[in-house]
This record gives structure tokens, C-alpha cells and sequence, in this order.
């Protein structure tokens, strides 16, 4: 009997002390257009996203991309696919630079999805200028007509309220 206790103890323990995986939401994220996109204060990203070979061979999806820093800046690009290239395909890596606003540290990162193909990304990478490169792992189907992704930027506000 001790050593079933022990055991249900170190399994609660192991739950508990676990950080809670950041999971792809759909709610409350807001486009944001206070900050300009392009100007004196414009940087260039590096945006690499690889999509998932359990994906449609390929996409006719128009694919929005809206990512930023827990300050309010935020980069958003309104079409990244072009269907004349065969951007999207299952199994492929696609690369863009991309101009706007310079951010700190990237902590949230939301794609947007409108057509009937149902194209799933595995993952994307973003560098910048003034940010270490983070990389969101998505690795499911992109509901069709709303922004979906992670915003982990309490993380951020809670280490500088600390300060």
C-alpha cells in the first residue's frame, strides 16, 4: 500500500511540476495596425515554415501571417502564398523575408487560413534583427476564416514586471 501511495504522490508530483505546453488557441487575437508597417523604424524577417507531409499534396489556401512582441509591434503579411509558385506543398519548406515594424523578442505568432484545401503547417521559424529565433509547432489543420496560433507573451510581461 506505501509504495502505491509513493507512486501516485511522485506521478501528481511529475503532472504538477511539468511547465504547461503552449497550445494553439484561436481566441483573442486582434490585428493590430497602430505601429507601421514600413518606414525609418522598418526591419527585415526571416519567416521559414515547413508544412507538414500529412498535408494536402498542395494548398490553393490564402495564407495571412501575423506575428509580434509582447510592446504592441507586430509584422503582418495579408497573402504569403502565391499559386503560381507552388508555395504550400506537402512535405516542403518554404522561406520569405519579410519587411515591417521592428519588434523586440517574438512571442506570438498566428496564421489565417481561407480556402477548402485544408493546408497544415508542422512548423514556423522566425528571426529578426533584435530577437533570438523562435519556432511555433503547429502540426495541425488551420481552422478555415480565423487567426490560429500561440501567444506566449506573458512570459514576457511577467519577467519584466519583475524587474
Amino acid at each position: 500500500m506505501k509504495a502505491l501511495t509513493l507512486i501516485l504522490t511522485l506521478c501528481i508530483f511529475v503532472v504538477f511540476s511539468q511547465a504547461n505546453p503552449i497550445l494553439p488557441n484561436q481566441s483573442g487575437f486582434i490585428l493590430n495596425q497602430t505601429h507601421p508597417q514600413k518606414g525609418a523604424n522598418s526591419c527585415t524577417y526571416k519567416v521559414t515554415i515547413k508544412t507538414s507531409c500529412t498535408s494536402p499534396s498542395y494548398t490553393r489556401d490564402r495564407i495571412s501571417l501575423s506575428f509580434g512582441d509582447a510592446h504592441g509591434y507586430q509584422v503582418y503579411v495579408p497573402r504569403l502564398d502565391d499559386p503560381s509558385s507552388g508555395t504550400f506543398e506537402r512535405c516542403s519548406t518554404d522561406t520569405f523575408q519579410i519587411d515591417g515594424p521592428c519588434t523586440y523578442q517574438v512571442c506570438y505568432l498566428y496564421l489565417y487560413r481561407s480556402g477548402y484545401d485544408g493546408w497544415v503547417p508542422e512548423k514556423v521559424t522566425v528571426s529578426g534583427y533584435n530577437a533570438k529565433t523562435i519556432t511555433f509547432y503547429y502540426n495541425t489543420l488551420i481552422p478555415n476564416g480565423i487567426w490560429y496560433g500561440f501567444d506566449m507573451c506573458d512570459r514576457y510581461l511577467t519577467s519584466k514586471a519583475a524587474l
